[in-house]
């Protein structure tokens, strides 16, 4: 059936408003990108606007790189994103497990009680109160163990869970094996995509931890990454010692913009780059408990 022009008009103006809002979107990301690779003095001469340099350096990276606050805050994202979330995943699937175990007494009010954390929130002071009385402040674990399950996160893992037929847990039963060899056996291998995809939320949050680090972290050489970039972007604070980022700058010569791109690139790219292997398994994550058969 042949189109008419009313539709043929109709779908030019909706890819053109597409891709007018699609470049919109990306130029922030491309801009970024490219200024943390433009050579110093060609950024200086430009003014500071530059939408393709001639001259590409890796200058802003390598001073990134050779500066010991940028590191350690690195080391400190990159132990967040890795321990705590392999901790989060073992906890919230083991939970999950339980809670759909069928036999287990006190399920409800289980239910209940991951549902009340969920809808309430203590707020910041109790929160810092137990923190503090658990002696964790200025400790790396007062950035995982408050987080470490997300009630929600529960709930979903546990329908997916609640999905796997019964009679795999029975067959593995009569093989000899308790809950728990069910559990690491059985169970977690059959749920690699709800793996996946919850592991990939815990891993962008533990990565973009922020507000829990300005809470509960005093000492700068234990700050994540995130709490390093604000400082660089707006107080302009890189160093322990508190010398600012102009003063830094002008010792090595290099634009304080193209430092704070470069910074935000090395912020951004490791979610980035895990994202793609992680996206087969996580577009069936994301559908797991929503369709029973």
């Amino acid at each position: 059936m042949k189109e008419s022009f009313g539709g043929r008009l109709f779908n030019g103006v909706n890819a053109f408003v597409l891709i007018v809002i699609g470049l919109i979107t990306l130029f922030p990301l491309y801009y970024v990108f490219i200024v943390s690779f433009t050579d110093p003095h060609e950024y200086l001469q430009k003014s500071g606007f530059v939408l393709f340099p001639q001259n590409w350096s890796l200058g802003s990276y390598r001073y990134l790189l050779d500066t010991d606050a940028f590191k350690n805050a690195t080391l400190v994202s990159t132990f967040l994103a890795t321990v705590g979330t392999g901790l989060s995943l073992v906890f919230t699937s083991a939970m999950a497990f339980g809670m759909s175990r069928k036999r287990l007494r006190g399920r409800k009010l289980l239910m209940l009680m991951v549902l009340l954390t969920i809808l309430f929130n203590a707020g910041i002071i109790p929160n810092y109160i137990i923190v503090r009385d658990l002696g964790m402040i200025n400790s790396i674990w007062a950035l995982i163990i408050p987080v470490l399950i997300s009630g929600w996160n529960v709930i979903l893992m546990k329908s997916f869970f609640d999905s796997i037929p019964a009679e795999l847990e029975d067959a593995a039963m009569i093989d000899g094996c308790n809950d728990i060899g069910t559990f690491f056996r059985i169970v977690l291998p059959l749920s690699a995509p709800a793996l996946a995809a919850f592991g990939l939320f815990y891993a962008v949050g533990y990565w973009n931890t922020f507000f829990n680090a300005i809470l509960f972290i005093n000492d700068y050489t234990k700050v994540p990454l995130q709490v390093l970039l604000r400082t660089m972007l707006i107080d302009s604070e890189t160093s322990t010692g508190g010398a600012s980022a102009a003063e830094m700058v002008s010792e090595n010569q290099l634009p304080k913009q193209t430092i704070k791109m470069a910074a935000v690139v090395i912020a951004t790219l490791p979610i980035l780059a895990v994202y793609p292997f992680l996206q087969k398994h996580f577009a069936k994550g994301v559908m797991l408990g929503s369709v029973k058969g």
